[in-house]
């Protein structure tokens, strides 16, 4: 035994847990059932469309025609017709050349960024970037430099001073954690006169943002544009699970090649295909589901007092992560279920409440909200205030 090591090699996991619990950051899982009367403000089903009967119909009609799993990778069994309808189908509708669709949204963001950039190549990332992001620069090999949060000008002279040939720019659209847009145009003229690409994960702003929900980027004038690519999820707006990565046929044909998380990771479910096209389709029917999301994130956020947001995001900030976990209890012990996001989710005293909207919120809903919402928040603010 090496003197000063202990006979358990897993002690450490427990001054750990109790360092988490005294400092508010304990997670526990919750599952739920089928007949929890909860308003639900805290997914990112932003449509609402997860228990939609075509939706639903999508996924198992699919696994009639397929069976319940892919069998395998991509390159071997697993790719379906309906894997390639689906991603002829979304670069359609977002307007670019060509996608190719992930197990998911977070390994979309690890095959796209590690595929182009690695050694030799800088990445320049916004500091609130998704962990997706984050994650995949550390993997790639790449020099990382972090930019200040939605500042271009940082983005110019960290791309206008490096050495390396070759850049990459990540941004999300709609940030998870606050709501706010990115500055995209002015992102995408930055890296245009510096050569460089740009990586837009529009996890939060497809189905929400742009014309008829096709995304910030859409929205921004840079849909198809070559030197942009775009990450989606299909498990927000799209109600089902999986990614896709857009952009050109040269683009598309690269990860195919190199994408790791795409060669050795087993193909998306059919039944989440299927689910997903017929998610896409009803967005195509109604461009009206998105605007109806923003109205619903005005009312949300009137109801919380704060500002309306720009997304289906409405945050809440408390500061105290024990404060803020205490306040989302509260809500959820009188049927209202809401995100509560702490550290390292956001930056320290930066702990939240996090309300999504949705497009089907009745005005029922919204009142149940009021009722709920009000008092935990007087409750919590009311403590907030209280000096130590």
């Amino acid at each position: 035994m090496v003197p000063g090591v202990t006979s358990d090699p897993l002690a450490w996991l427990d001054d750990h847990a109790a360092a988490r619990v005294t400092a508010g950051l304990r997670r526990r899982l919750r599952p739920r059932t089928t007949d929890a009367p909860t308003l639900d403000l805290a997914s990112n089903d932003y449509l609402g469309l997860t228990r939609h009967p075509e939706v639903r119909a999508g996924a198992i009609e699919a696994i009639h025609r397929w069976g319940a799993g892919s069998t395998g990778s991509r390159l071997v069994t697993g790719t379906t017709a309906d894997h390639e309808l689906l991603e002829t189908e979304l670069a359609e509708f977002t307007g670019f050349p060509a996608a190719l669709v992930f197990s998911s949204g977070y390994t979309a963001n690890l095959g796209a960024v590690t595929a182009l950039a690695g050694r030799g190549s800088l990445i320049v990332s916004d500091a609130g970037c998704h962990a997706s992001l984050v994650d995949a620069c550390r993997l790639s090999r790449a020099r990382v430099a972090i930019a200040p949060h939605r500042d271009t000008a940082a983005v110019a002279r960290l791309l206008a001073d490096r050495t390396e040939e070759r850049a990459l720019v990540l941004t999300d659209s709609v940030f998870s954690a606050d709501g706010d847009l990115a500055p995209l145009a002015e992102l995408h003229r930055v890296t245009r006169d510096h050569s460089a690409l740009l990586l837009v994960d529009e996890a939060h702003g497809l189905g929400v943002r742009g014309r008829g929900g096709r995304g910030l980027c859409e929205e921004a004038g840079l849909a198809g544009r070559p030197d942009v690519i775009v990450t989606v999820t299909l498990s927000k707006a799209l109600a089902a699970q999986g990614g896709a990565v857009l952009g050109s046929e040269r683009v598309r044909a690269h990860l195919i090649d190199t994408a790791r998380t795409m060669i050795f990771d087993t193909g998306l479910a059919p039944a989440a295909v299927g689910a997903a096209r017929a998610a896409l389709r009803i967005l195509r029917r109604d461009p009206g589901l998105g605007p109806r999301v923003l109205d619903r994130a005005a009312d949300i956020a009137r109801i919380a007092g704060v500002p309306a947001p720009d997304s289906a995001v409405v945050p809440v900030v408390l500061g105290d992560p024990q404060l803020a976990h205490d306040a989302a209890r509260g809500c959820r012990e009188h049927g209202v279920e809401v995100g509560c996001f702490r550290p390292p989710s956001v930056p320290e005293g930066t702990s939240r409440l996090r309300l999504t909207a949705r497009a089907d919120l009745t005005p029922a809903d919204l009142d149940t909200l009021a009722q709920v919402l009000i008092p935990v928040l007087a409750h919590a603010r009311n403590i907030a205030a209280v000096p130590v």
